[in-house]
């Protein structure tokens, strides 16, 4: 029973069409500057929000 999943795990895995260098490159770049230009925005938020809070907070 398992030897029969591995087989067919194998054959499967062989028939995978993997990515190039090229597209895992491109990507990892969109990927990575995704993710730094969503931190940039929600730490810009953030600050925002804090500020307006503690503008509003104290002020009262």
């Amino acid at each position: 029973m398992i030897m029969k999943f591995l087989r067919e795990v194998i054959a499967e895995m062989k028939l995978v069409e993997w990515p190039t260098l090229k597209e895992n490159r491109h990507d990892t770049t969109t990927v990575v500057l995704t993710s730094i230009f969503f931190a940039i925005f929600l730490g810009a938020c953030d600050w925002i929000f804090q500020k307006l809070f503690t503008t509003f907070v104290t002020h009262r």
